[in-house]
């Protein structure tokens, strides 16, 4: 996996995740404060595609996640 599907993975993960522990019909409901993780992701989502800055990228990089793959065609 590269930095790219590996962000989009855990954003999406963490997504799901706070939505389950933050709406009331969900049996892992913890509390509805649980959504703020939601707006949370999402703003840093929209500010790393207008700026090109995720944290969460640089973090993945620096343990040494590929940026590309390798391969016969790239």
């Amino acid at each position: 996996m590269t930095v790219t599907s590996y962000t989009f993975t855990i954003a999406g993960f963490f997504v799901m995740l706070s939505l389950a522990l933050g709406i009331e019909a969900s049996p892992i409901f913890v509390s509805e404060w649980a959504l703020a993780f939601t707006a949370f992701v999402g703003v840093n989502l929209f500010q790393s595609g207008i700026t090109g800055f995720c944290p969460l990228s640089k973090i993945l990089k620096a343990i040494g996640v590929p940026e590309t793959k390798a391969g016969c065609c790239n």
